[in-house]
């Protein structure tokens, strides 16, 4: 690289230290000049050593690094004996060195964006350690479960399509398994935050994104027994709905983008309605609450089952494809709309692009919303009973009659 060049990335070395520096200096800005072992200045010296030792042979570079480490080490050594046991600074020294030389021997970019990273994780020690405090043994479990599903397994799948009619992505099922299991876990650690603050209302808006059906389940078992609560459990079992509706909106313009404007047109009155019947019996109840109580959602079972049952039904439907054309599939994917709407959707983004035109697709996906939907309904009758239960359910039976009326408009578009 010539001259010019070369000073930039040397700048570029020194900025990096300097903006950890500045974090450090800030943190540690209570104590005395001789009691800080580094601060702004000497991170800053820190990243443009960095950097000037990717430019030095190889031995030399070594050395250098070997001394800095050293100096790193008696630093962190004089603040133990000080009983400040925090590995943070000498760490973040480390860091800082490495961002230094990154942005020499690599790019300015990476050695930049390495800095930056230093600098929002050090910046954020008081939320990291409330999150930490907010935390309970089964948040911690899930989010192990979640690494591993994202960060291990995903990385080790094939994309390539394999198996039966070229139907199977493993990258491509596994990535919505990812997407599933983080949205239903966010939705689970809000929920258990926030529920109990914020009424029936926010808790089944925020347990539908774990699952709408547990959500209405829940509500429909209290109504058997709280009376005076009713009309609070009825507007979650609508809230747990409209989450429905978006949810499978939001995964129909992910997946399979050509069905959006038409599922757009079906999903929306049947997302009104519900949404009407949430308002008057929000109005009715007086704002009472109750907190549906959730399961954690993530498990690697749960992950496993749905990567599977994604793969069948994209087999099932190819083959009903090739041997009954469009009605095979619609009929595929009601079944299994009783059980997940989410895998019906992800089923037909599976589908080859033009093989469905767009008002068709979003037609097809009727089936397995509408049947989700009435299967709501006749549970929430079952478990919550007659007296209860039909008057929960008449917001679930609007909608999927809704659903008809928003799938009659396409057609006829």
């Amino acid at each position: 690289m010539d001259d010019t060049h070369l000073l930039v990335r040397l700048a570029a070395a020194l900025a990096t230290g300097l903006l950890v520096g500045m974090q450090r200096g800030w943190a540690l800005r209570g104590r005395s000049a001789g009691l800080r072992v580094a601060g702004f200045r000497t991170f800053g010296l820190l990243g443009f050593c960095g950097g000037l030792a990717s430019l030095l042979p190889a031995v030399v570079g070594a050395a250098v690094a070997f001394a800095v480490c050293a100096v790193i080490a008696i630093g962190y050594a004089r603040e133990a004996d000080q009983r400040d046991l925090s590995a943070t600074s000498a760490i973040a020294s480390i860091v800082t060195f490495a961002a230094g030389f990154a942005a020499v021997a690599i790019s300015v970019q990476v050695g930049l964006a390495a800095g930056a990273a230093t600098f929002a994780v050090l910046s954020a020690r008081q939320s990291m350690h409330a999150l930490l405090r907010g935390m309970d043994e089964a948040e911690i479990d899930a989010g192990a479960r979640f690494a591993v599903v994202a960060l291990i397994i995903l990385p080790m799948l094939p994309d390539t399509n394999i198996g039966p009619y070229d139907a199977w992505n493993p990258r491509d099922v596994w990535m919505i398994v990812v997407f599933v299991t983080g949205m239903s876990f966010l939705g689970y650690a809000a929920a258990r935050r926030l529920g109990g603050q914020n009424g029936t209302m926010v808790v089944a808006f925020l347990g539908a994104m774990v699952s709408s059906t547990a959500v209405t389940a829940d509500c429909a078992r209290h109504l058997r027994n709280d009376q005076e609560g009713g009309a609070s459990f009825r507007a979650g079992i609508a809230v747990a709905s409209v989450v429905m509706f978006v949810r499978v909106e939001i995964l129909v313009l992910i997946l399979a983008p050509r069905a959006s404007p038409s599922m757009a047109v079906i999903l929306a009155p049947a997302a009104l309605t519900a949404a009407a019947f949430a308002f008057v019996a929000w109005r009715e109840s007086g704002r009472q609450a109750h907190s549906p109580a959730l399961a954690n959602p993530l498990s690697l079972l749960t992950a496993f089952i749905l990567a599977a049952w994604v793969a069948i039904l994209a087999v099932a439907s190819h083959w009903a494809l090739e041997l009954f054309g469009r009605s095979g599939i619609a009929i595929v994917l009601g079944l299994t709309g009783l059980v997940d709407v989410d895998a019906a959707v992800i089923t037909v983004g599976s589908l080859p692009a033009p093989v469905l035109a767009n008002p068709a697709v979003g037609l097809i996906l009727v089936a397995p919303v509408a049947a989700n939907t009435i299967m709501k309904a006749v549970m929430t009758v079952v478990i919550a009973g007659r007296s209860q239960g039909w008057r929960a359910s008449l917001s679930l039976w609007s909608s999927a009659l809704a659903l008809a009326v928003g799938a009659a408009t396409v057609s006829i578009v």
